[in-house]
């Protein structure tokens, strides 16, 4: 497996997504990709499907923050922030690799909370 080339699609790929550029963004996964939102029980199958759900998104990004890449292998990992309309929601997205390109994905999405005050002792802020 040639992670190096990997690494490079997964950057582009989310160089691609952080300017709205849907062609380049969607040429990481399979023709036949799966990529699955476990917290609203979908999945679309196929990248053309994938793609044109996406370019079908009521709003553009406000923002887009890559803050971890991890993977080996054919499994990486990626954190990070995306917003609309100036609404961060923390991102995690899971690609599976074939081939370099992406054959099954899985995100979850969750927005940002306050932490409560009685942990503060033991925490550190994240900016």
């Amino acid at each position: 497996m040639d992670e190096a080339r990997i690494r490079e699609a997964i950057d582009a790929h989310w160089r691609a997504s952080a300017a709205g550029d849907l062609d380049a963004e969607h040429d990481i996964y399979d023709d036949n990709a799966i990529c699955e939102y476990p917290q609203s029980g979908e999945r679309i199958v196929g990248r053309a499907n994938l793609q044109a759900l996406r370019s079908h998104h009521p709003d553009k990004p406000s923002g887009f923050n890559v803050r971890r890449i991890q993977g080996t292998g054919t499994l990486w990992v990626t954190e990070y922030i995306i917003s609309y309309k100036g609404r961060a929601t923390c991102t995690v997205s899971i690609m599976e690799f074939r081939n370099i390109k992406v054959v099954h994905e899985t995100q979850y999405f969750a927005e940002p909370f306050e932490a409560p005050e009685w942990r503060s002792q033991w925490v550190e802020r994240i900016t």
